[in-house]
């Protein structure tokens, strides 16, 4: 099929509130490594990956083989056979999350994997009330767009009374008009004031991703955690960390972002990276917090745990150990750092740049004392660094953040084609705007 007889599907047989990027959408055949071909041939490299999901790139040869292996032998079973893919992934998780994270319960998406996670702290804690963060995104089901801070991402007439959303540490467009350090971290503190006027003053849990996705890569300082989590102990409350994004050596020198903080989460999930874009999340959790749902009712996952995507789950890690580490991530994330700062020092467009490893954010701005957002300088763009081959992400509330986030086995060379296109991208969005 042609670009445009799957345009043709897609606008006649698909629902219309699908978001597409682009002028004119791209449908995409094929994809090796870093490089994905639309349908009439033209070529791109890669930079956000299916939303930070193709962790090893595409069709990594290994993800490849394990998966058809796999599919030889067994492709579905329901959580209600044990397999050997499933028990194995657990087993590998346990080792390599932080602290004393060990129990796993898979699901299929990042959307279920937090609801899991909400149900557990609610189940084990005996109370309701969660604490999330403004700008946050959780998800596509009614409870996760509950405790998703974003308007345009709340779809729908009904929300959970039970999900209160405190400051987030949004230190570029900080809050409260402060200035870190000297500030504090008062935004931390938000979360105390929170809980003591919107809740019966006993939380379930305090659910945040260590660096907000969708809400532009936003970067809490060091501090920030610590801090949140010795208000949330305070209440009774668990941490929740979202990694759906952050995970997998996505940040850099840790196997999940919440390590940079110091800080060790009662529940985690993850999700996108966990298995190169085979559908699979998981919510994990110490031994004694799982044993709570013993007893609380019956539950079952019919695709949770799938033995081809474990498998797929499984193969993904074995090349990010070999191949694709975080101590690699973070040190092309640096690289590619150092490149988007001397972007920054040339084109007064650029607001901040922002983010850990391989998981930078650029917020485009039209004026950087008034820091008005620029989302028509982003959309420009995109299609500047589409024409020249390269696929890169957004976000914010203000839709005005470019996220950067190529596969984990990007090379070097790599990133310096995107920053050469990102460089000439923005030039000519700079004289477009006449920007001074």
């Amino acid at each position: 099929m042609t670009n445009q007889e799957i345009l043709e599907k897609q606008k006649k047989y698909l629902w219309p509130n699908h978001i597409l990027y682009y002028t004119e959408p791209l449908p995409l055949s094929h994809g090796d490594g870093l490089r994905v071909w639309d349908a009439d041939g033209n070529e791109y490299l890669d930079f956000f990956g299916g939303i930070l999901t193709t962790s090893v790139g595409h069709n990594h040869p290994k993800v490849t083989q394990a998966v058809q292996e796999q599919a030889g032998k067994l492709i579905h079973t329901s959580t209600l056979y044990p397999n050997a893919p499933h028990v194995n992934l657990a087993e590998k998780l346990a080792e390599i999350t932080p602290g004393r994270l060990q129990t796993s319960y898979f699901s299929n998406s990042g959307s279920e994997a937090n609801e899991t996670a909400v149900l557990l702290a609610q189940i084990h804690t005996g109370h309701r009330e969660i604490i999330a963060l403004r700008h946050g995104y959780s998800g596509r089901s009614q409870l996760a767009m509950s405790l998703t801070a974003q308007s345009a991402w709340r779809v729908g007439p009904s929300f959970s009374p039970d999900v209160k959303h405190a400051l987030n540490a949004y230190c570029y467009r900080c809050p409260l008009k402060m200035t870190y350090p000297s500030c504090g971290v008062a935004c931390a503190e938000d979360v105390e004031d929170v809980i003591r006027t919107q809740t019966s003053g006993r939380i379930a849990a305090f659910l945040a991703e260590p660096i907000q996705g969708v809400g532009g890569f936003i970067t809490p300082p060091p501090e920030y955690f610590k801090i949140v989590k010795e208000i949330v102990e305070r209440y009774d409350g668990l941490f929740i960390a979202d990694e759906v994004q952050t995970g997998f050596g996505r940040t850099g020198d840790h196997w999940f972002g919440i390590a940079h903080w110091g800080v060790e989460p009662d529940i985690m999930t993850m999700a996108k990276g966990i298995a190169n874009g085979f559908p699979l999340s998981n919510t994990i959790t110490r031994p004694e917090i799982a044993d709570s749902m013993v007893g609380a009712g019956l539950t079952l996952s019919t695709f949770g745990g799938n033995p081809v995507s474990t498998a797929a789950s499984l193969a993904t890690i074995n090349v990010m150990e070999e191949e694709a580490n975080p101590a690699r991530s973070a040190d092309i994330g640096a690289h590619l750092r150092a490149g988007l700062d001397k972007l920054w020092e040339k084109y007064p467009l650029i607001g901040e740049v922002r983010g850990k490893g391989l998981m930078q954010g650029i917020e485009v701005v039209t004026d950087r004392q008034t820091k008005e957002p620029a989302p028509n300088a982003v959309v420009q763009l995109f299609e500047e660094s589409k024409a020249r081959g390269l696929l890169i992400g957004k976000g914010g509330l203000y839709g005005n953040t470019v996220r950067i986030a190529p596969a984990l086995t990007a090379t070097k060379d790599d990133v310096d084609r995107a920053l050469e296109i990102l460089d000439l991208s923005f030039a000519e969005v700079h004289e477009t705007m006449n920007v001074s």
